[in-house]
């Protein structure tokens, strides 16, 4: 990670602008028109002719939807200092929002919900989570443990999912969409470790017609639970760590799984 970033801090700050303009598919004529500057002034600073000020770096980031880690490598490319903080979860300065999302687990008990990264490594979970964890191979469990992986890893819940190509076809698509928007490398290597547990040709499947949405059949013994998942972020978060929380929600898709988990 630490690599990575260095190498993104010595590209010019044009060139990382106009990477991003370029991948939410913008024109220098579009970008110029939200932000209300002149096309010219775009191109400019792009090509390196034109240094942005702070604000402008911070106007086009807005315009650009970039997220508050890359800003803070857009404004050290461009020569000023980050603005956006990266506290540790378990920082002092954190308390209120570890606490809340305790809160959120534990409402939501006794179904499963569960706190994850920007990377979807598991950062909190409620009682419910352990669901999840049960017949699962030991070095899937070892810190930090990645939800996505759990799920799909013929090792992991994916031995236990009635319908994984569905799952797995799901999965792999947000992970693209987040990709696509994150140009994260570290997302890319997973998503290609993901596609590695699949059958080589085999075709990504979609929910049956009378569905609206795909949801996660999971075998437990002789039951099939069926689950729909919600996934949470926290509003206007102004710090790095914060803005990349997700937390990930499983509601019964029918009485008899909320009966079960209820007796539980």
């Amino acid at each position: 990670m630490t690599m990575i970033a260095e190498e993104t801090f010595q590209r010019p700050v044009g060139e990382l602008l106009r990477g991003w303009r370029e991948r939410r598919r913008l024109s220098q004529l579009d970008l110029a028109n939200q932000v209300e500057v002149s096309t010219r002034h775009v191109s400019f600073v792009e090509n390196g002719r034109s240094k942005p000020s702070r604000a402008m770096l911070l106007r086009l980031a807005e315009h650009l939807d970039v997220p508050l880690r890359d800003r803070n490598q857009l404004l050290l490319a461009g020569g000023y200092a980050p603005i956006y903080s990266e506290a540790s979860l378990h920082s002092p300065a954190m308390l209120a929002v570890r606490e809340t999302l305790r809160r959120l687990l534990k409402a939501h008990e006794p179904f499963p919900a569960l706190v994850v990264d920007r990377w979807w490594n598991i950062v909190e979970t409620n009682a419910g989570g352990a669901l999840f964890t049960e017949d699962v191979a030991p070095e899937l469990l070892a810190a930090p443990v990645n939800a996505l992986r759990l799920t799909l890893h013929p090792d992991g819940l994916g031995r236990r999912i009635s319908n994984l190509p569905e799952i797995r076809a799901s999965v792999l698509s947000t992970l693209q969409r987040q990709i696509a928007s994150t140009a994260d490398p570290d997302l890319q290597d997973l998503y290609d470790e993901l596609r590695g547990y699949g059958v080589p040709g085999d075709r990504a499947e979609t929910a049956a017609p009378h569905e609206v949405v795909v949801p996660m059949r999971l075998r437990r013994g002789d039951r099939e639970l069926s689950f729909l998942t919600t996934i949470a972020t926290f509003g206007t978060p102004l710090d790095v760590t914060v803005s990349e929380l997700m937390i990930e929600q499983f509601f019964p898709a029918d009485e008899a799984t909320a009966e079960f988990l209820e007796e539980l």
